[in-house]
């Protein structure tokens, strides 16, 4: 897969766009740590944080040293949201949810959760299907048709503004510029949502579970493997990373530490920019 590298440009940084100082970027400072937490109080009142304006940024808007990392957590809202929210306040950094429609009401807590993430501008909320599958993959993916209405049910009930979506157990891609996937029994589902006009995000990087259900291995070795990423160019957007792991392996407290160290680490070093997935290159473009 050929990649495209950004180059630099004497007209606009990444530091530069600090200048505009509309709603959209001072959440896209959000996502960096580069406003502090009370700033958003004056843009919490909006109905939902993907209605707000998305700045178009390309690479030429962030230098050429840093990379990309999109941080996302799917199957919420679920045991452990609301300690992934406390860690991205803490941390005063951004990153999408792909919700699952029936999670969103399957109790009076994850309904609370699911209002707690569409009130915090530091997320983006996106489209993981309304069952999940049923955790049935192999049948879910049989029929193009019924994957398609499960995710639009999901858009609808959880009144998602953009068709932004990853597919439940499956690393999927479809956007113009991206064509991926994982297992090739999925792949009429998979174009489905394409023609249906959704942008399928998969993922360049998961933190996985231990048999407990809770994050396997330490901060230390996740930073070695986004290294590793960017170094080989592993991921499929040159200096651009999806991470995935998910809301209900953050119940523990050793969890909660090593997300939170990993996130840490990496603005710490400061060779990482942080973005919402619907900043990711070209996933506004007009499918085909």
């Amino acid at each position: 897969m050929k990649k495209k590298f950004g180059g630099k440009s004497g007209n606009m940084t990444f530091l530069g766009m600090t200048a505009l100082m509309s709603a959209a970027s001072i959440v896209f400072n959000s996502c960096n740590g580069k406003t502090d937490v009370k700033e958003f109080e004056k843009i919490t009142s909006q109905e939902h944080p993907t209605t707000q304006m998305v700045p178009k940024i390309d690479d030429e808007s962030v230098e050429t040293d840093k990379r990309i990392i999109y941080l996302t957590f799917d199957d919420g809202p679920n045991q452990g949201t609301e300690n992934l929210l406390k860690i991205l306040n803490k941390r005063n950094v951004c990153a999408t949810a792909f919700l699952v429609g029936k999670h969103a009401y399957g109790s009076k807590r994850q309904k609370d959760d699911l209002e707690l993430l569409k009130s915090n501008p530091l997320i983006e909320l996106a489209n993981h299907s309304f069952t999940h599958a049923h955790n049935k993959y192999t049948d879910f993916y049989k029929s193009a048709d019924a994957v398609v209405r499960d995710f639009d049910i999901a858009k609808d009930s959880l009144k998602l503004h953009d068709k932004i979506a990853r597919t439940p157990g499956r690393n999927i891609w479809r956007l113009n510029n991206i064509n991926v996937t994982d297992i090739k029994s999925s792949t009429n589902a998979a174009n489905g949502l394409q023609k249906a006009g959704y942008k399928v995000i998969g993922w360049d990087l998961e933190w996985r579970p231990s048999q407990k259900m809770t994050l396997k291995g330490s901060h230390e070795a996740m930073i070695k493997k986004v290294d590793s990423i960017f170094l080989n160019d592993l991921e499929k957007t040159s200096r651009h990373l999806v991470f995935l792991t998910h809301d209900q392996y953050l119940r523990d407290a050793d969890s909660i530490n090593e997300l939170d160290m990993f996130i840490e680490k990496l603005q710490k070093s400061n060779k990482f920019v942080f973005r919402k997935i619907s900043q990711y290159p070209k996933i506004n473009d007009i499918l085909n």
